[in-house]
């Protein structure tokens, strides 16, 4: 079987984009440049004995994403405690709403943001009672 192990964010701004994860998400990095031969960031997304994968924010390669473009590649979905807190921290760093929060009935909160490089990512609040 495949199994995820790693994904990659490709970024205009290896800085900008640093902050703005490493702010809403609490996430790390770790510069492994030297590895992959551009700027490279190696993302800790949480300990390793919680579920989740780590990553990486990498130097774009190309144009990045047009807006309203259909999405070509991978959507991340975080898992967050607080969906409203989190959206806050989304909004107040530059990231702007892709498809407002919804209920998954009985299962989880959930909606899509773009970041501050225009990539598109979803956040996910567990809640049973989500209607």
């Amino acid at each position: 079987m495949g199994r995820l192990v790693h994904f990659e964010i490709h970024v205009d701004d290896m800085e900008r984009a640093k902050k703005f994860y490493g702010e809403v998400f609490g996430w790390t990095f770790e510069d492994w440049s030297e590895y992959a031969g551009m700027p490279y960031a190696g993302a800790v997304t949480g300990d390793d004995n919680e579920l989740g994968i780590n990553g990486a924010l990498m130097q774009r390669q190309g144009p990045p994403p047009e807006t309203n473009q259909a999405l070509n590649g991978y959507a991340c979905t975080m898992n967050v405690e607080n969906y409203d807190s989190t959206e806050s921290k989304i909004l107040e760093r530059g990231g702007r709403v892709a498809l407002p929060k919804y209920a998954l009935p009985g299962m989880a909160w959930q909606g899509y943001y773009t970041d501050t490089e225009g990539n598109t990512f979803g956040i996910h609040q567990p809640d049973e009672n989500a209607k």
